[in-house]
């Protein structure tokens, strides 16, 4: 197994950050905003089936 170079490691991660395509900023915004409308939606999904799931066991077993 070759040893450890850290010289050559950190040239090699310099390397591949030049070749990253950064995101622009309205990119960045727009994908934040999917994210936190998609986050909501969820909650909002899983409260009304939690809320349904409640209704049904309390309907079935008689719960007050």
């Amino acid at each position: 197994m070759a040893g450890f170079n850290p010289v050559g490691y950190f040239r090699d991660v310099r390397q591949e950050i030049g070749r990253v395509t950064w995101p622009s900023r309205k990119e960045t915004l727009i994908t934040t905003g999917l994210v936190l409308g998609l986050s909501a939606l969820a909650a909002v999904f899983f409260l009304v089936t939690d809320w349904l799931i409640q209704l049904g066991m309390r309907l079935l077993f008689g719960f007050a």
